[in-house]
This record gives structure tokens, C-alpha cells and sequence, in this order.
């Protein structure tokens, strides 16, 4: 038996198989090319070709672990328009000459390196992302197809680590865990697991060998041990552990459907977050007490121009009616920043966070904003609506 240990990133037991995730292999060469043009050229018409990828697998996520997550494939688009990024690229092609190949691969590792150095998490795990919209377009100039693996039967998925693109391709349904040799508590593997409710363990580093692929193993998200290969006893302890939590969870289902009271009397409120009337379905099967944020803004993202009164109150009305009573408390439009839709003609700003979108967007356009007004106000008659405004300053 082999013991590897890690970083828990979400808890419970897992036991089956270990599936190495395997890549496509490509060899990234620097070579001289004469028409500088014309290399830029084809960099770009890989570029536009990945954003149309990205937009797919944006709209799988969203069936597959819902809007907020599935942002980050629209914050993949936004990198590959970047200025920095593409005038990096481009200076690389025409002051040396080179490839295209070449040039992408060096600002990705440049662009990389310095998340990587920063002192924030977040932007740490941003390096990750940078890679991963960078091995699209590198994919598409070296004419390599993405490195998927058929899963057969349920397993584990073990990996250096994962890139969004490469989490939400999965069959989700065949996923038992995760083990990754890197990583961390904010990458999308991480973010992913817990979304999807499954043990996952990070940063096992080397230990986490290619070699191990097909054995039987089991994760103990609890501690964020790997066993490979268990003996008897680990095996029998981890199978008292999982049928204890798997005990457990059906304990707090039985929950459901009774008041959120503490022991001394104080009532707390457990409310759902919401990107999408879609999901309605978990708030209602998991007994959530209300609708603590709805993100009104999906209306606008799935639409070619702006919704209409009556599409965005049939959606608050379902939401509001589908509660029955229960609070809702719905966000008015948040766009700008990292969502973007075209027919809003928003200027590209250095700092699209702080800047020109959401409650500032809505009353420099009244039209738009008096529209989602009138709509939830409507709906208001329906359940009990109640309306957040984001981005307020004093």
C-alpha cells in the first residue's frame, strides 16, 4: 500500500480505480518565418477560434455546475482579447520573426510566472488560467485535438492539475475524486469538487505517480490522504468511514422541511444563491429557506439584445411563485467587468472591476434600468420579492 498525503479541498471517502488524465502530446519549436504578416494573421484566426470554443463550453457549464461558476470560461475570452497579451504575442512574431507557436508559448510561460510571484491567492491561481487559454490556441495552431480520456467506469481522476476546460469536459457522473499533484484551494479542480459535492485532494506533488494509473485507491477527503493499493484493514477503516458520512448526510436530509432553529430558540436564515431560474430545482430539493441572491444578469447574458419586459417577468415570476412565500431576493443587472455582452458597445477599460458597470451602468440607462424595475415589481405581486442593487458606494 502506498500512503500520499495532500491538501483536503473538500471532505468524504472515495474508492475506486485511479484514471490518469492523459493530454495529447505537441512540441512547440522556434522557427523563422519571413512573412511576419501573415503569421499574425494566423495567430489571430486561432485566437477567434478558440473564444468560439470557449463560448461552447460556457454554455455546457452552465447546465453542468451553473452560471457562477462557469464565469470563468467567459473570463478565458476576455484574456484572449487582453492588450498586454496580444501585443506581447505580436511583438514576439514581428521583432523576431518567429512563429506563432513560439510566441504563445513564451508569453504564456512569461504571463505565468509572474501571477505565480504575486502575494495574492487569487491572482496565483490565475497563472493556471493563463496556461490553460494559451494551450487552447496552441492546440489549434499545432492542429492537436484536446487531451480527453473515455471513462469507462466510475474512477478517480488523478492529474498534475486540472485546467477548467479540461474539469468541465469530465463525465460528471463517472467522477468519484480528484488527486492532483499541484494546485490550490482557489483552482477551478478545487471549486469544481465542491460544486459537485465529491472528496478531492491537492498538491500530492510527485508521489502522485503516472505508474499508479489503474490501481485501486481510495481518497480520504477528510484528512487529504491517498491510499494506493489499500491493504484489507485501510480498506475495511475506509469503508466504515464513508458509510458513516454517507450516515451522516441522510441525517441532515431528514432535516429538510423543518424550522432552521437553534437549540436556544434563534431562528437563522439558510438562503440559496442563484444564477439561473434552472436552478430552482436544487433550492427546492435541498429545502433552502429562501433565495438570498438571484443574479438577474444571465437574462441578459443568453440573450442577442436586451430582454424584454415581459421575458424578464415571466422569469421573476417563476422564481417568486416557485418559492412559494419565501423570500427572494433578486440583484438587479451586474454587468460590465468580467461579464461582458457585445450589444451593451461597453469601451474596454484597464480595470473593467472598478470601473463603468452594474447600479453605475443602470442610471446612465434609464431605458434599460426602468425596464427591470417594472419587471420585478410585476413579479413583486406573485411571492415575497425583495430588490439588491449592486456596487453601491457612499
Amino acid at each position: 500500500m502506498i500512503t500520499i498525503e495532500g491538501k483536503s479541498v473538500f471532505g468524504g471517502v472515495s474508492i475506486g480505480k485511479l484514471m490518469f488524465y492523459k493530454r495529447n502530446e505537441k512540441v512547440i519549436r522556434r522557427t523563422h518565418v519571413d512573412d511576419v504578416d501573415a503569421e499574425w494573421k494566423r495567430f489571430e484566426e486561432a485566437k477567434n477560434t478558440a473564444i468560439d470554443q470557449l463560448k461552447v463550453l460556457y454554455d455546457k457549464a452552465i447546465e453542468d455546475v451553473g452560471e457562477a461558476n462557469a464565469m470563468i470560461f467567459e473570463i478565458h475570452q476576455m484574456m484572449l482579447d487582453d492588450l498586454d497579451y496580444l501585443e506581447s504575442i505580436e511583438g514576439i512574431i514581428r521583432t523576431q520573426s518567429v512563429n506563432a507557436e513560439y510566441a504563445v508559448s513564451t508569453t504564456a510561460d512569461n504571463f505565468a510566472q509572474m501571477f505565480a510571484s504575486m502575494d495574492d491567492a487569487y491572482m496565483q491561481g490565475r497563472a493556471a488560467d493563463v496556461k490553460d487559454v494559451s494551450e487552447r490556441v496552441l492546440d489549434i495552431l499545432c492542429g492537436v485535438s484536446n487531451g480527453t480520456r473515455e471513462m469507462t467506469e466510475p474512477c478517480i481522476v488523478a492529474a498534475d492539475d486540472l485546467a477548467p476546460s479540461e474539469t468541465v469536459q469530465l463525465d460528471k457522473e463517472k467522477v468519484l475524486g480528484f488527486a492532483t499533484m499541484y494546485g490550490s484551494s482557489n483552482s477551478h479542480t478545487a471549486i469544481l469538487a465542491r460544486t459537485m459535492n465529491i472528496p478531492a485532494v491537492i498538491g500530492m506533488g510527485e508521489a502522485l505517480n503516472p505508474k499508479y494509473d489503474g490501481e485501486m485507491a481510495i481518497i480520504d477527503g477528510f484528512t487529504g490522504t491517498l491510499y494506493v493499493d489499500p491493504d484489507e484493514e485501510t480498506l475495511a477503516k475506509m469503508q466504515e468511514k464513508r458509510a458513516k458520512d454517507l450516515e451522516q448526510k441522510e441525517l441532515l436530509n431528514q432535516l429538510k422541511g423543518k424550522e432552521n432553529v437553534t437549540k436556544s430558540g434563534q431562528k437563522i436564515n439558510v438562503y440559496a444563491n442563484i444564477g439561473n431560474v434552472s436552478d430552482l430545482g436544487a433550492v427546492l430539493k435541498n429545502d433552502a429557506g429562501g433565495v438570498g441572491l438571484f443574479r438577474s444578469e444571465f437574462l441578459y447574458l443568453e440573450n442577442s439584445t436586451y430582454p424584454t419586459e415581459e421575458q424578464q417577468f415571466a422569469a421573476y415570476k417563476q422564481v417568486v411563485e416557485s418559492m412559494a412565500g419565501k423570500k427572494v431576493i433578486i440583484r438587479t443587472l451586474d454587468i460590465g467587468a468580467d461579464k461582458q455582452v457585445d450589444y451593451f458597445n461597453l469601451a474596454k477599460e484597464e480595470n473593467p472591476a472598478l470601473g463603468y458597470r452594474a447600479i453605475r451602468i443602470c442610471l446612465t440607462r434609464p431605458e434599460i434600468f426602468k425596464t427591470q424595475l417594472r419587471a420585478l415589481y410585476r413579479a413583486s405581486v406573485y411571492g415575497n420579492l425583495s430588490i439588491m442593487f449592486p456596487m453601491i458606494i457612499l
